[in-house]
């Protein structure tokens, strides 16, 4: 028996529809990276981009253990020196919580191209509310 291996023009991506309230940051990103990968479906080939597109809603309303909140840190540098920007998660929940999922997501993508269009394929919202109706996802329910 010979091993299969999944070619470009083969893969069957489909939508599939997340609700992030009340799930754990940390469970929440590793179950969406493993569906971005396409570790889910038989057809998994390590350096082919099998994985399906994710709609994560409700993105401002996900739970953290512990005092992370306080206590995790978010570092940016403008450029310049002594431009390093800290930012608490508390305060990158309530302006901007779409990139708190994107950065724990991106973290457990592969640091290449293959793991960059696999996070491309990930859009996240912090309201109820998405603009891919027309792709029909489909919603799924994970433990986290």
């Amino acid at each position: 028996m010979k091993t299969y291996h999944a070619k470009v023009g083969e893969v069957e991506r489909e939508w599939l529809l997340v609700d992030a309230t009340d799930m754990t940051l940390g469970r929440l990103a590793s179950e969406v990276a493993q569906i971005l990968k396409g570790k889910r479906k038989p057809a998994y080939t390590p350096h082919i981009d099998t994985g399906d597109f994710v709609i994560v809603v409700n993105a401002s309303k996900i739970k953290v253990t512990g005092n992370k909140l306080t206590d995790k840190k978010y570092f940016r540098h403008t450029g310049h020196p002594g431009g390093l920007k800290e930012v608490s998660l508390e305060v990158q929940l309530a302006k901007f919580p779409e990139r708190v999922i994107e950065h724990a997501v991106k973290g457990m993508l592969p640091k290449n191209t293959l793991g960059r269009a696999m996070g491309m394929k990930m859009h996240v919202y912090a309201g109820p509310e998405h603009k891919h109706q027309a792709q029909k996802p489909r919603q799924i329910t994970l433990e986290g």
